[in-house]
């Protein structure tokens, strides 16, 4: 079953359990999506479905690094929600363990060295990580193990 068809099922469930916050989160997914579609003039595949998710998690966790400093805790409790409906639709998140031993490797297999070589294993990381990891935390490690 592709992406999409989950997010209509998880739509048509939302609406009969009544679950007001699960159904505003994945109509704003479907909406996301058919707009990024629209764009491109063609469909998404998963990849796809799972960059636009992916964007729309980055953008929930800014918001409620905001919503906390600025102390709206009950709208960083909502977009906390929503973000926890958002990851539902996303592969298994990779541990920090996973990333670290993942980047370990590439540096070594490539012989990269000191922060000049960070762009090109980020080069070779970024695909193998997209939708299971985010990619702040992937550069935080990159860094961290050239360094």
């Amino acid at each position: 079953m592709t992406l999409k068809e989950q997010l209509n099922n998880a739509m048509k469930e939302a609406m009969k359990a009544r679950d007001d916050l699960r159904l505003s989160a994945v109509r704003m997914v479907r909406s996301a999506i058919k707009n990024r579609e629209i764009d491109s003039r063609s469909e998404l595949d998963d990849q796809g479905v799972i960059d636009v998710i992916s964007t729309m998690a980055k953008q929930r966790r800014e918001s409620i690094r905001m919503y906390r400093e600025g102390n709206r805790n009950e709208l960083a409790d909502k977009e906390e929600l929503e973000l926890a409906v958002l990851l539902e639709f996303m592969p298994t998140q990779l541990t920090p363990e996973e990333i670290d031993a993942l980047v370990t490797k590439i540096i070594r297999d490539n012989s990269a060295q000191g922060a000049k070589d960070m762009g090109r294993v980020m080069k070779i990381v970024s695909p193998l990580v997209a939708g299971k990891a985010d990619g702040k935390a992937v550069s935080e490690a990159v860094r961290r193990l050239l360094a």
